[in-house]
Protein backbone atom coordinates (compact mmCIF):
# COMPACT_ATOMS: atom_id res chain seq x y z
CA UNK A 1 0.00 0.00 0.00
CA UNK A 2 1.39 3.47 -0.85
CA UNK A 3 1.43 5.92 2.00
CA UNK A 4 2.08 9.28 2.51
CA UNK A 5 3.46 11.25 5.45
CA UNK A 6 3.61 15.25 6.45
CA UNK A 7 6.78 16.84 5.91
CA UNK A 8 6.22 18.85 9.44
CA UNK A 9 7.48 15.88 11.41
CA UNK A 10 10.61 15.44 9.93
CA UNK A 11 11.31 19.49 10.38
CA UNK A 12 10.16 19.88 13.39
CA UNK A 13 10.22 17.98 17.21
CA UNK A 14 6.43 17.68 18.49
CA UNK A 15 7.64 15.44 21.10
CA UNK A 16 5.26 12.35 19.76
CA UNK A 17 4.18 9.30 21.90
CA UNK A 18 2.89 6.28 20.46
CA UNK A 19 -0.76 6.11 21.52
CA UNK A 20 -1.74 2.60 23.71
CA UNK A 21 -2.72 0.87 20.72
CA UNK A 22 0.63 1.88 18.76
CA UNK A 23 -1.87 2.90 15.39
CA UNK A 24 -1.22 6.38 16.11
CA UNK A 25 0.86 9.10 17.87
CA UNK A 26 0.14 12.15 20.29
CA UNK A 27 1.96 15.50 19.72
CA UNK A 28 2.38 18.95 21.67
CA UNK A 29 2.03 21.89 18.62
CA UNK A 30 3.56 24.43 20.68
CA UNK A 31 2.80 28.03 20.17
CA UNK A 32 2.77 31.20 21.90
CA UNK A 33 -0.06 33.62 22.51
CA UNK A 34 -0.49 37.30 20.99
CA UNK A 35 1.01 39.79 22.70
CA UNK A 36 0.46 43.43 21.79
CA UNK A 37 3.72 44.35 23.67
CA UNK A 38 6.32 41.86 21.88
CA UNK A 39 4.57 42.78 18.54
CA UNK A 40 5.27 46.66 18.53
CA UNK A 41 8.58 48.59 16.63
CA UNK A 42 11.04 48.15 19.41
CA UNK A 43 9.76 45.20 21.69
CA UNK A 44 11.90 46.44 24.65
CA UNK A 45 11.32 48.82 27.56
CA UNK A 46 13.71 50.09 30.10
CA UNK A 47 12.78 49.46 33.83
CA UNK A 48 13.26 52.62 36.19
CA UNK A 49 16.78 51.51 36.74
CA UNK A 50 17.40 51.92 33.01
CA UNK A 51 17.86 48.14 32.29
CA UNK A 52 15.77 46.53 29.35
CA UNK A 53 12.50 44.56 30.28
CA UNK A 54 12.34 42.22 27.34
CA UNK A 55 8.48 41.24 27.23
CA UNK A 56 8.58 37.13 27.47
CA UNK A 57 6.23 35.55 25.15
CA UNK A 58 3.29 32.99 27.20
CA UNK A 59 3.64 29.75 25.48
CA UNK A 60 0.57 27.14 24.89
CA UNK A 61 0.52 23.18 23.99
CA UNK A 62 -2.09 22.05 21.89
CA UNK A 63 -1.65 18.00 21.85
CA UNK A 64 -3.42 16.28 19.30
CA UNK A 65 -3.75 12.41 18.76
CA UNK A 66 -3.05 11.80 15.02
CA UNK A 67 -1.69 9.35 12.54
CA UNK A 68 2.49 9.52 11.26
CA UNK A 69 1.51 8.14 7.70
CA UNK A 70 -1.62 6.87 5.90
CA UNK A 71 -2.62 6.02 2.42
CA UNK A 72 -3.86 9.24 0.48
CA UNK A 73 -7.73 8.80 0.94
CA UNK A 74 -6.89 8.82 5.06
CA UNK A 75 -4.41 12.55 4.73
CA UNK A 76 -6.72 14.15 6.80
CA UNK A 77 -5.40 11.68 9.83
CA UNK A 78 -1.91 13.78 9.64
CA UNK A 79 -1.54 17.39 10.59
CA UNK A 80 -0.85 19.29 7.64
CA UNK A 81 1.36 22.32 6.94
CA UNK A 82 -1.82 24.66 6.27
CA UNK A 83 -3.43 24.19 8.80
CA UNK A 84 -0.61 25.76 10.91
CA UNK A 85 -0.93 29.19 8.79
CA UNK A 86 -4.56 29.56 9.08
CA UNK A 87 -3.77 28.65 13.14
CA UNK A 88 -1.27 31.45 12.69
CA UNK A 89 -3.80 33.88 10.30
CA UNK A 90 -6.38 33.28 13.08
CA UNK A 91 -4.29 33.91 15.91
CA UNK A 92 -3.73 37.68 13.97
CA UNK A 93 -7.08 38.55 13.56
CA UNK A 94 -8.56 37.14 16.33
CA UNK A 95 -10.17 40.91 17.80
CA UNK A 96 -11.94 40.67 14.32
CA UNK A 97 -12.89 37.15 14.53
CA UNK A 98 -14.46 37.24 18.06
CA UNK A 99 -17.63 37.11 17.70
CA UNK A 100 -17.85 35.07 14.41
CA UNK A 101 -19.43 31.87 13.87
CA UNK A 102 -16.88 30.01 12.56
CA UNK A 103 -16.90 26.56 10.73
CA UNK A 104 -13.81 24.44 9.24
CA UNK A 105 -13.99 22.28 5.97
CA UNK A 106 -11.93 19.14 5.87
CA UNK A 107 -10.68 19.97 9.03
CA UNK A 108 -8.19 16.94 9.92
CA UNK A 109 -7.85 16.30 13.52
CA UNK A 110 -8.79 19.57 14.30
CA UNK A 111 -5.65 21.72 14.64
CA UNK A 112 -7.20 24.47 13.29
CA UNK A 113 -10.66 24.60 14.34
CA UNK A 114 -9.06 24.16 18.05
CA UNK A 115 -7.16 27.17 17.75
CA UNK A 116 -10.03 29.08 16.06
CA UNK A 117 -11.62 28.66 19.62
CA UNK A 118 -8.60 29.68 21.45
CA UNK A 119 -9.74 33.30 20.85
CA UNK A 120 -13.01 33.05 19.68
CA UNK A 121 -16.01 32.75 22.09
CA UNK A 122 -18.02 31.68 19.82
CA UNK A 123 -19.08 28.78 18.09
CA UNK A 124 -17.02 26.85 15.70
CA UNK A 125 -17.80 24.38 13.61
CA UNK A 126 -15.38 21.54 12.90
CA UNK A 127 -16.28 19.71 9.52
CA UNK A 128 -14.95 16.64 7.63
CA UNK A 129 -15.83 13.32 6.25
CA UNK A 130 -16.02 10.21 8.25
CA UNK A 131 -13.25 7.99 7.16
CA UNK A 132 -11.09 6.54 9.49
CA UNK A 133 -12.93 6.80 12.49
CA UNK A 134 -12.01 10.75 12.33
CA UNK A 135 -15.19 12.31 13.89
CA UNK A 136 -14.33 10.50 16.77
CA UNK A 137 -10.81 11.56 16.84
CA UNK A 138 -11.38 15.18 16.32
CA UNK A 139 -13.57 15.14 19.22
CA UNK A 140 -11.33 13.52 21.03
CA UNK A 141 -8.94 16.47 20.88
CA UNK A 142 -11.18 18.62 21.30
CA UNK A 143 -11.68 17.14 24.57
CA UNK A 144 -8.05 16.93 25.17
CA UNK A 145 -7.85 20.69 24.35
CA UNK A 146 -10.72 21.74 26.43
CA UNK A 147 -8.86 23.84 28.94
CA UNK A 148 -7.65 26.18 26.24
CA UNK A 149 -10.53 26.86 25.14
CA UNK A 150 -12.87 30.18 25.24
CA UNK A 151 -15.08 29.06 22.32
CA UNK A 152 -17.85 25.79 21.59
CA UNK A 153 -16.64 23.64 19.42
CA UNK A 154 -19.19 20.84 17.53
CA UNK A 155 -17.92 18.30 15.16
CA UNK A 156 -20.28 17.50 12.31
CA UNK A 157 -19.86 15.30 9.21
CA UNK A 158 -19.41 17.48 6.07
CA UNK A 159 -18.67 15.09 2.91
CA UNK A 160 -18.17 17.28 -0.24
CA UNK A 161 -18.94 14.42 -2.28
CA UNK A 162 -23.01 14.20 -1.30
CA UNK A 163 -25.29 16.29 -2.84
CA UNK A 164 -26.83 19.18 -1.11
CA UNK A 165 -30.08 17.89 -0.68
CA UNK A 166 -28.88 14.58 1.10
CA UNK A 167 -26.79 16.52 3.35
CA UNK A 168 -28.37 16.72 7.10
CA UNK A 169 -30.37 19.31 8.10
CA UNK A 170 -27.92 19.92 11.57
CA UNK A 171 -24.81 20.58 9.06
CA UNK A 172 -26.93 23.02 6.61
CA UNK A 173 -28.42 24.92 9.52
CA UNK A 174 -24.56 25.24 10.84
CA UNK A 175 -23.46 26.35 7.35
CA UNK A 176 -26.14 29.21 7.48
CA UNK A 177 -25.24 30.21 10.65
CA UNK A 178 -21.99 30.53 10.12
CA UNK A 179 -19.84 34.08 9.09
CA UNK A 180 -15.85 32.73 8.03
CA UNK A 181 -15.65 29.52 6.78
CA UNK A 182 -11.86 27.64 7.02
CA UNK A 183 -10.02 25.47 4.66
CA UNK A 184 -6.37 23.96 4.91
CA UNK A 185 -5.03 21.59 2.67
CA UNK A 186 -8.14 20.13 1.53
CA UNK A 187 -7.61 19.74 -2.25
CA UNK A 188 -5.60 16.68 -3.36
CA UNK A 189 -6.89 15.24 -6.54
CA UNK A 190 -9.29 16.98 -9.51
CA UNK A 191 -12.19 14.82 -8.56
CA UNK A 192 -12.15 16.45 -4.67
CA UNK A 193 -11.27 19.47 -6.16
CA UNK A 194 -14.58 19.59 -8.50
CA UNK A 195 -16.17 18.82 -5.28
CA UNK A 196 -15.16 21.35 -3.67
CA UNK A 197 -15.42 24.58 -5.94
CA UNK A 198 -19.22 23.32 -5.74
CA UNK A 199 -19.13 23.22 -2.09
CA UNK A 200 -17.91 26.66 -1.99
CA UNK A 201 -20.57 27.68 -4.46
CA UNK A 202 -23.43 26.84 -2.53
CA UNK A 203 -21.68 28.21 1.04
CA UNK A 204 -20.93 31.73 -1.17
CA UNK A 205 -24.95 31.61 -2.37
CA UNK A 206 -26.08 31.04 1.09
CA UNK A 207 -24.57 33.79 2.50
CA UNK A 208 -27.19 36.46 0.21
CA UNK A 209 -30.68 34.71 1.76
CA UNK A 210 -29.21 34.37 5.55
CA UNK A 211 -28.58 37.85 5.52
CA UNK A 212 -25.38 36.25 6.48
CA UNK A 213 -22.82 37.05 3.82
CA UNK A 214 -19.82 34.75 4.14
CA UNK A 215 -15.97 35.17 3.98
CA UNK A 216 -13.81 31.79 3.02
CA UNK A 217 -10.20 31.24 4.04
CA UNK A 218 -8.15 28.42 2.29
CA UNK A 219 -4.70 27.98 3.39
CA UNK A 220 -2.43 25.15 0.44
CA UNK A 221 0.65 24.49 0.42
CA UNK A 222 1.56 23.90 -3.59
CA UNK A 223 3.17 20.63 -3.79
CA UNK A 224 5.28 21.44 -6.94
CA UNK A 225 6.08 18.25 -9.15
CA UNK A 226 7.84 17.95 -12.74
CA UNK A 227 5.52 16.50 -15.47
CA UNK A 228 6.23 15.11 -18.82
CA UNK A 229 3.05 16.73 -20.31
CA UNK A 230 4.32 20.50 -18.59
CA UNK A 231 7.94 19.67 -19.51
CA UNK A 232 7.75 22.01 -16.46
CA UNK A 233 7.92 21.89 -12.40
CA UNK A 234 4.25 22.71 -12.17
CA UNK A 235 2.04 22.72 -8.87
CA UNK A 236 -1.16 20.44 -10.39
CA UNK A 237 -3.46 20.97 -7.60
CA UNK A 238 -3.34 24.44 -7.55
CA UNK A 239 -3.31 25.63 -11.05
CA UNK A 240 -6.02 23.13 -10.90
CA UNK A 241 -8.12 25.48 -8.79
CA UNK A 242 -7.22 28.52 -10.33
CA UNK A 243 -8.60 26.97 -13.39
CA UNK A 244 -12.00 25.64 -12.31
CA UNK A 245 -12.45 28.70 -10.71
CA UNK A 246 -11.44 31.03 -13.25
CA UNK A 247 -14.99 31.99 -14.14
CA UNK A 248 -16.75 31.99 -10.70
CA UNK A 249 -18.67 35.27 -9.73
CA UNK A 250 -16.12 34.91 -6.79
CA UNK A 251 -14.09 37.69 -5.37
CA UNK A 252 -10.75 36.03 -4.46
CA UNK A 253 -7.56 37.32 -3.15
CA UNK A 254 -4.29 36.07 -2.40
CA UNK A 255 -3.18 37.46 1.32
CA UNK A 256 0.28 38.32 2.13
CA UNK A 257 1.74 36.05 4.67
CA UNK A 258 3.08 38.88 6.71
CA UNK A 259 1.36 38.14 9.86
CA UNK A 260 3.24 37.20 12.99
CA UNK A 261 3.96 33.05 13.19
CA UNK A 262 2.94 31.81 16.26
CA UNK A 263 3.34 28.07 15.95
CA UNK A 264 6.53 26.28 15.71
CA UNK A 265 6.81 24.82 11.72
CA UNK A 266 8.53 25.96 8.77
CA UNK A 267 6.74 28.55 7.41
CA UNK A 268 8.02 27.57 3.29
CA UNK A 269 7.93 29.62 0.30
CA UNK A 270 5.35 26.94 -1.57
CA UNK A 271 2.34 28.17 1.43
CA UNK A 272 -0.89 30.15 -0.28
CA UNK A 273 -3.33 32.09 2.00
CA UNK A 274 -6.66 32.86 -0.42
CA UNK A 275 -10.07 35.09 0.50
CA UNK A 276 -13.12 34.30 -1.45
CA UNK A 277 -15.96 36.02 -1.05
CA UNK A 278 -18.89 36.97 -3.21
CA UNK A 279 -18.63 39.58 -6.01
Amino acid sequence: MFTVTSEIYSETNYQPTKTEDGHKVVSKFRFRYPDEKLERIGRTTADKDGDLDVPRPRRGVIELEHSEATELKLVGLQVWRGALLLADYLFSQREQLANQTIMELGAGVGLTSIAAAIHSGGQVYCTDVDLGCILKLIRGNVQRNAGLLRGQVSVLEFNFLIPREEQAPELLSAIDASDVILAADVIYDDTLTDAFVTVVDQILARGRPTGRPKTIYMALEKRVVFTFEDCDSVAPMYEYFLKQTAHKPWQLEHLPLDFPQYFDYDRCRQLILMRITSR
